[in-house]
């Protein structure tokens, strides 16, 4: 009976940690597309080539309703990856997107001239993005800047498993 209690904790920590380990692994960030004041991103997909590999990154981004329009991505690398400057954005009909697109260093800039890009999904998809074979996760933070706001605004993550 000892050995019963002794054994029936560390099983249930082992499987909560395990239930959370699974949810949090694959978790995108998708909060309620309904809530017009809140960004989302969504569908993380990774594309793998060898020892380094040459991948895609790309992700999906939903821009709110009453956020204002988006000027300004602002997409700062892991220090495990090296990002070209082969980066395509897209709305939600596969349409590219007119972009500035600045890469300096670990941060990605993404400027939109037109200044019409509010209500909608954009994708974005990193091309030829060099990553390690073994190591930690790719983990992008994002944030945006809207027109007539120079501050900016944390959207979220996108991370990409390393295989």
């Amino acid at each position: 009976m000892k050995k019963i209690l002794i054994y029936l904790p560390t099983s249930l920590i082992l499987a909560i940690t395990t239930s959370i380990s699974a949810s949090y692994s694959s978790e995108n960030i998708n909060t309620n597309t309904n809530n017009s004041r809140v960004f989302s991103i969504e569908d993380n997909l990774q594309f793998p080539a060898t020892r380094w590999r040459i991948v895609k990154h790309a992700f999906q981004i939903h821009i709110p309703k009453n956020i204002g329009a988006l000027s300004q991505l602002i997409i700062d690398t892991p220090s495990t990856v090296a990002v070209s400057n082969d980066i395509n954005v897209s709305d939600r009909n596969g349409q590219r997107i007119n972009t500035n697109v600045f890469v300096d260093d670990k941060r990605i800039i993404i400027v939109f001239p037109k200044k019409d890009i509010s209500n909608t999904k954009i994708s974005i998809e990193l091309n030829k993005v060099k990553q390690p074979v073994l190591g930690s996760d790719s983990i992008y933070s994002l944030s945006a800047k809207v027109v007539g706001n120079d501050s900016e605004i944390p959207v979220g993550v996108a991370r990409f498993r390393t295989f």
